[in-house]
């Protein structure tokens, strides 16, 4: 019985040692599959929801990404859209790739990455990250809807039992990041701060009912605000509800149309 194993395993392990790697393989294919699908999916719902990005506050965008520890995945994300770019003067820029060059920290990398990259590759490098953390959840004004993912759910986990209910959620009580679509128009300005406003839903009378005002840093403006009504969204953080005029408060990151 012991000769025969041993001649059996003589024949067979080559074989064995072959469906083992076989098997590998596939499995580390299925796995880059995955993730190829999970970065396609997200950059597909990216392209949908962005198209020109007209405000963008750098100093809000560095102050969220110190204070949150994003330094490790912000670096990779960016590190992965240089190496992909074509543009070789934008990674030189970014990383140093010169006589002298050196190797930068962290914070130092995503900071010239700001300066340097078209403000759509800067929000989009962004917005990958914060889905991939779930930080973000996506608000409809329009349909009166938020969609239900990571964030939130883990936004309402965190709320006491009494203000939790499974099938409803108040948007004052949003701690992180909150993508906002809605129909805004101006309604202030100055050399500080440029406000918005969008009404809940679809009213005939925008100035009643519930509504979002949302104040930008005027400085931040890469583009005119349109005339009018417009429909953008805007990813920022929820500042206070305010009961009296049924309005609530929210600081912008980015808005784009």
């Amino acid at each position: 019985m012991g000769a025969f194993s041993e001649a059996w395993w003589d024949v067979w392990w080559p074989w064995m040692l072959l469906w083992l790697a076989t098997a590998a393989g596939a499995a580390a294919l299925l796995g880059a599959v995955f993730l190829w699908a999970v970065r396609r999916r997200r950059s597909r719902d990216r392209n949908l929801t962005f198209s020109i990005c007209f405000y963008l506050h750098d100093r809000s965008v560095m102050d969220h990404y110190q204070m949150r520890g994003y330094a490790a995945a912000l670096r990779k994300e960016v590190e992965q859209r240089t190496s992909d770019s074509k543009d070789g003067t934008i990674r030189a820029s970014v990383f140093g790739v010169s006589a002298g060059g050196g190797r930068r920290d962290n914070s130092e990398v995503v900071s010239k990455y700001l300066q340097v990259a078209e403000p759509i590759s800067v929000i989009g490098v962004i917005m990958d990250v914060l889905e991939a953390q779930d930080v973000i959840v996506h608000v409809d004004l329009v349909r009166q809807t938020v969609r239900r993912n990571a964030a939130l759910i883990n936004g309402l986990a965190a709320l006491p039992r009494s203000r939790s209910a499974p099938t409803t959620a108040r948007l004052r009580d949003i701690e992180d990041f909150v993508l906002i679509r809605g129909r805004f128009r101006k309604v202030g300005e100055s050399a500080e701060s440029t406000v918005l406003l969008a009404p809940y839903g679809d009213p005939d009378d925008p100035a009643r009912g519930p509504r979002v005002r949302v104040t930008c840093a005027t400085e931040g403006l890469r583009n005119e605000v349109p005339q009018g009504t417009f429909s953008a969204r805007c990813l920022g953080k929820v500042q206070d509800w305010n009961a009296e005029e049924a309005v609530l408060e929210v600081q912008a990151m980015a808005i784009f149309r």
